[in-house]
Parts: C-alpha cells; sequence; structure tokens
C-alpha cells in the first residue's frame, strides 16, 4: 500500500513537470510561430532560436551565406523574436528610401529597452522620435553642422592629434583613443560646450568603457539577454556589464546636464544641452514630445556615442588601411603635395581637387563596414515584399555588409580598391550602393558632420606624417564584431614627413 502510494506521488509529479514542459514548449511555439507568408530562415529551436546556428564574431558574414541559401529576403531569431534580414542594394533602397514611411520606426529588443528605456534620439519611434530628431538637426545646425563654420573648431582638433602623434617621436604605439578622443571632441563641443584634452584619466575612462559596451554588445550573452530576458536578468554575466557599463555613460552626461542647469545663461545657449533646456519650458504642456530631462540625458548620449564611435573607428581602419596598403598611401601623400603643399593644413575647400585621397576616405568606409547588419527598424504596417508578407511590428535588419560588398554593384567587392570612386579621367565618382550612413528616414543624422571630419582628419593625418607598421609586424586586417565591426588592436609608427 505504501508502495503504491509512493509511486502514484511519483507519477503525478512526473506528469506535471510533463504537463509544464509540454505547456511551455507549446507557449514558445505559438509566440514565435512563422506568421503566414513570412520569408524563409534557418530552422529555430524553442527558446533559442537559432543562436544554436550562430556564431557572432562572424555573423554579418553568416547573413550573407544565408541570403544565399534562403534568397535576399529571409527571417532569423537572434534578437527575440523573428527578425527579417533584407539583402543586397536593390533590395535595401526598396524597402529603406521608396516605402521608407513603412520602416521609420525602431523594434523593441530587452536588453536596449532595459539600458535606453526606448527614449532619445535612437531608440524611440514615433511621434516623439520625430519630434526630437527635428529639435536636434535644427540645433546642431545653428551650431555648425553641415556648414563651413563647423571647419575651424575641427581643424584645432586635427592639429591637437597632430600634436599628439608628433609626440610618439615615430615610435609604436596604438592610436585607437587618440583618435576617439579627437573625434569626440568635435561633438563633445556641440553637446557639452567643451572639449577633453587627451591627457584626461576620467575622459580617456569613458571612451574604453564605450568601445568596451560596444563589443560585448554583440556577444552570445547579449543575445541570450533578448531571447530570454526573465531569465537573464536574473543571472551574472557580461550582459550585466553592458548595463552597467550605459549606465556609467548615462550617469557622466546626466552630470553634464545637472551642471549647465546650474550655470546657464539663458540669453547665450552654447550647446546642445542649454537649447533643450530652454525648449522644454517652451514645450512643457506637449508632454508627447518628451522634451524631458530623463530624455535630455538620452539624447545627449546618443549624440555623444554616435559621434564618437563610427567615425573613429573609420578613421581606426583607415590608418590601418594605409599602412598594409602603402603604394595606395603614397598616391595619397602625392596629391596632397601637389594640391595643397606643407604650408598649410586641407580644408574642406580642397576635396574637389583631391579625389583621389577622397575615394580612398570613401574606400576605407566601405571596406571598414562600421555597422555591418544596420540597426534595426520595425514595420508600420504590414508590407507586401514580392511572395512574403513582412507584418506591422516586425524586426527589420537591412543588411548593410550585402550593399557595400554586393558583386553586382562593386567591381572588385573584396578588394580593397579606390577606383570604385574614380573615372576613366580620375575625377571623383559617386556611387549610389555607397550606404554606410544607411538610408531612408533613419538615415545617419550627423552624416554631414561625419563627413567633414573624415576628410579633415584623414587629410590633415597623411599630409604629416607617413605611417607604417612596426619593424618586422606584418599588418592584419583581422577584426573583432560587436555592435560595431573595427579592428582587432594594433600598432603603428606614425613617422613625420
Amino acid at each position: 500500500m505504501t508502495d503504491s502510494w509512493y509511486l502514484l506521488q511519483w507519477v503525478d509529479g512526473t506528469s506535471a513537470v510533463l504537463f509544464f514542459c509540454v505547456f511551455l514548449l507549446l507557449v514558445e511555439y505559438l509566440r514565435n510561430k512563422a506568421p503566414r507568408n513570412f520569408p524563409p530562415g534557418p530552422p529555430t529551436l524553442p527558446f533559442i532560436g537559432n543562436l544554436h546556428t550562430i556564431d557572432t564574431t562572424r555573423i554579418h558574414l553568416q547573413f550573407i551565406e544565408f541570403a544565399e541559401k534562403y534568397g535576399n529576403l529571409f527571417s532569423i531569431q537572434i534578437f527575440g523574436p523573428r527578425a527579417v534580414v533584407v539583402n543586397g542594394y536593390k533590395l535595401v533602397k526598396e524597402l529603406y528610401v521608396n516605402q521608407g514611411d513603412h520602416f521609420a520606426d525602431r523594434p523593441v529588443f530587452p536588453l536596449f529597452h532595459d539600458i535606453f528605456k526606448d527614449k532619445g534620439l535612437v531608440a524611440s519611434s514615433g511621434y516623439a522620435w520625430k519630434q526630437q530628431r527635428r529639435f536636434a538637426l535644427t540645433t546642431l545646425r545653428n551650431f555648425g553642422l553641415g556648414k563651413k563654420s563647423l571647419e575651424p573648431s575641427i581643424l584645432l582638433e586635427c592639429r591637437y592629434l597632430i600634436e599628439a602623434m608628433s609626440n610618439e617621436q615615430g615610435n609604436r604605439f596604438n592610436p585607437q583613443f587618440l583618435i576617439n578622443n579627437a573625434v569626440s571632441n568635435v561633438i563633445c563641443v556641440l553637446v557639452f560646450g567643451s572639449r577633453f584634452e587627451y591627457s584626461n584619466s576620467e575622459f580617456q575612462d569613458l571612451l574604453k568603457m564605450m568601445n568596451q559596451a560596444f563589443y560585448l554588445e554583440g556577444t552570445i550573452w547579449a543575445q541570450m539577454y533578448n531571447m530570454v530576458p526573465r531569465i537573464m536578468r536574473r543571472l551574472p554575466g557580461p550582459h550585466q556589464r553592458v548595463i552597467q557599463l550605459w549606465g556609467n555613460v548615462f550617469n557622466y552626461v546626466r552630470a553634464k546636464v545637472d551642471e549647465h542647469k546650474m550655470d546657464r545663461d539663458f540669453s547665450n545657449p552654447r550647446d546642445y544641452i542649454d537649447c533643450f533646456l530652454e525648449e522644454m519650458e517652451k514645450r512643457k504642456d506637449d508632454k508627447a514630445a518628451d522634451f524631458s530631462i530623463e530624455n535630455l540625458c538620452f539624447c545627449a548620449m546618443d549624440l555623444f556615442i554616435a559621434g564618437t564611435e563610427t567615425t573613429s573607428t573609420t578613421l581606426y581602419w583607415g590608418l590601418l588601411y594605409m599602412t598594409k596598403y602603402p603604394e595606395i598611401q603614397a598616391k595619397v601623400h602625392a596629391e596632397i603635395d601637389q594640391v595643397v603643399g606643407s604650408s598649410r593644413q586641407p580644408s574642406m575647400m580642397d576635396r574637389d581637387n583631391l579625389p583621389y585621397t577622397n575615394a580612398v576616405i570613401h574606400e576605407i568606409q566601405r571596406m571598414g563596414n562600421i555597422i555591418p547588419f544596420n540597426l534595426a527598424r520595425a514595420t508600420s504596417k504590414d508590407v507586401q515584399i514580392g511572395e512574403y508578407t513582412i507584418p506591422k511590428g516586425a524586426s527589420v535588419f537591412g543588411n548593410l555588409t550585402s550593399v557595400l560588398f554586393d558583386e553586382t554593384e562593386w567591381e572588385t567587392p573584396k578588394s580593397f580598391n579606390p577606383g570604385h570612386f574614380l573615372n576613366n579621367d580620375g575625377s571623383f565618382r559617386r556611387r549610389e550602393a555607397f550606404m554606410p550612413f544607411s538610408a531612408g528616414k533613419r538615415v545617419c543624422l550627423g552624416e554631414q558632420l561625419a563627413r567633414m571630419e573624415l576628410f579633415l582628419f584623414f587629410s590633415s593625418l597623411l599630409q604629416r606624417f607617413t605611417f607604417k607598421p612596426p619593424e618586422g609586424v606584418e599588418p592584419s586586417l583581422e577584426f573583432k564584431l560587436g555592435a560595431t565591426h573595427s579592428p582587432k588592436p594594433y600598432e603603428l609608427c606614425a613617422v613625420p614627413r
């Protein structure tokens, strides 16, 4: 009798566990079941989706492989719910440009929701995003964004960077954080009203935290967080470090905002933060636009991050390519010497007369591929693409790797070839498939600033230095992939010319 009772208890317990497991599997199946006419993709597993097939160190290359197998419109489940990946220049342009109104929202990924609260200029959607983007563009243009009036401050920062590299006296060093600091100073003047010395250890630590956070965002830990957030929120690991790092950056920005609240001159706004504080008073009845202190911190943080990471990483790639291809560097030197000489700095007026240098910069951007699968967007309505339907609210990635390396658009897509941007007569050639800043409604807000910075920093550095690898070292183009695609840390020698 006793044995039978224990057996019954064991059977009941086992049945309960089995029922619970089956129930969870059923819920997971229904939650992530592909909608009707959804693009095909690799088979998924419950709870982890496609994480078992993904190598996070080369996911941008795997997307190309999936496109070859499933077509230029395929689905993947690694960021939470199933997402659609759009491949190739023509299809990305069709969705992001021709149908751009339907692809202007942002999806909600658990990790980024927990960090950025769906606020700011990057993570927000709808009315608030439109109001904040319009205000940011107007304000930054008033401070010189995209105008010649901003050029002197960039040229000044170029001189500071040249001086810092000269101090290395031709010895080997890693230029990453010097470049980061220099580029960041340009956006810092616009947002915070001041630049930061390269010897400022607090600011250097902040840049290193940002660099680490970008890398960790691309790891399997971050994707697991998005797949099973309720579990990962309670577990230790690198995903918690991502949240901590961005929290530190937010606190830094918040401190800057507090300083501005204390010492601002109402009649003479110095920067973006001052203007936002003024706008808060004007728009206090428009709650939906979210002109609040918290959103100010997130917007300023977005401008600071975006204005630092992508341009500095592009220049970091650029110096590596110059050490890797000295014959290309020599042609840049020759053109700058002929057009500009050595008695003055290159200026934006020189760009049209430096077509080869301009072509090299564009090729660095293409090959550097800084945001390889773009920031995700969400559909605002059901969208029909051929035989497939992308439902409202779906996450969509316009795969920039597939655009910048599209074999139907580029003559030698896998080779570093400035000729991609040159006509037969040597003049500069614009290419429609050149989309490092994305396209459509969510095109990079700081594109004009980035273009100006890249030209002025690159031409100024190449005017003054020959960049060489350390003796006995063969330059490597190996990359590390996080939220951005960057070179593995390297050293070089900046030899004065």
